[in-house]
């Protein structure tokens, strides 16, 4: 009889030690693979949202092992598991049809990340609203616009993207001209004045061209100059342009006009 009852004890004692000595053991080595794999993957994908995913999935195992092994020990100590997780079951259908969403959020949130879809300080546009992504969530994507709103849009609701910051941009400017300007001179000057640049603007990808004329205007000839910038810097590579292009040309005496009416008196 004592030693039925030892072998009860030790089996009671000992078999949930066990039981958690492997769990551990078991958590240390995935945690090990998990961390091993976002260190490979860090080039693709931000490291903070790489460090956000990383300690999900590592939680998320911690405590799936948890509650196996409380299955497990309460199994040691004679309680019907089998039972108790039947009855849990109606109340796990119903809790999961209640955050169906959220999986879905979560779902499209990791697939974003681990795809690099988008980043935050990319700009996209989603559904219609374009702006900068200032935060991104498992759960949800932040995005605001130029004039200041802020659309936040459930992770599982975005099925279409366009980013504008992963591939280059194109400054396009158009410059105006008097129709009695020597069109040859405007050429030679402005061929000379980009050759001579030599990467004063930053994010101009590239050479700077000149494709001629444009257009004829009712007081003007419009040239069209175009040069490729890195994402989303061609607004500011525009503005720079025209700037170092009216003071070449008002250097040159070359004259951009403006608009004018003639009256005539009858």
């Amino acid at each position: 009889m004592k030693k039925f009852l030892d072998l009860i004890l030790i089996k009671e004692i000992v078999g949930p030690i066990l039981i958690v000595l492997v769990s551990i053991l078991l958590y240390l080595i995935v945690k090990n693979v998990v961390n091993r794999v976002f260190r490979i993957r860090n080039k693709y994908v931000d490291r903070k949202k790489s460090k956000t995913i990383n300690s999900l999935i590592n939680n998320l195992f911690k405590y799936f092992i948890i509650i196996i092994d409380a299955v497990m020990i309460l199994d040691i100590f004679g309680i019907d598991t089998k039972t108790l997780i039947a009855s849990l079951g109606v109340v796990g259908i119903v809790a999961g049809l209640a955050v169906q969403d959220t999986l879905k959020d979560f779902v499209a949130g990791m697939t974003i990340i681990l795809e690099n879809q988008y980043r935050v300080g990319d700009t996209v546009t989603i559904k219609g609203f374009r702006g900068e992504v200032i935060d991104l969530g498992i759960k949800s994507t932040k995005i605001r616009s130029l004039t200041g709103e802020v659309m936040i849009v459930p992770n599982h609701l975005i099925e279409e993207v366009i980013n504008h910051s992963l591939e280059k941009s194109v400054a396009i400017v158009d410059i105006p001209l008097s129709y009695d300007t020597n069109i040859e001179k405007f050429e030679k000057v402005i061929k000379d004045l980009f050759s001579n640049l030599n990467n004063s603007i930053p994010g101009i990808r590239g050479d700077i061209k000149l494709l001629g004329i444009q257009s004829y205007d009712d007081s003007s000839i419009t040239y069209r100059i175009i040069c490729d910038t890195n994402p989303m810097e061609h607004l500011q590579v525009e503005r720079d342009l025209k700037k170092i292009i009216k003071q070449c040309l008002d250097k040159n005496h070359i004259v951009i006009p403006f608009p004018q009416v003639v009256i005539h008196n009858g």
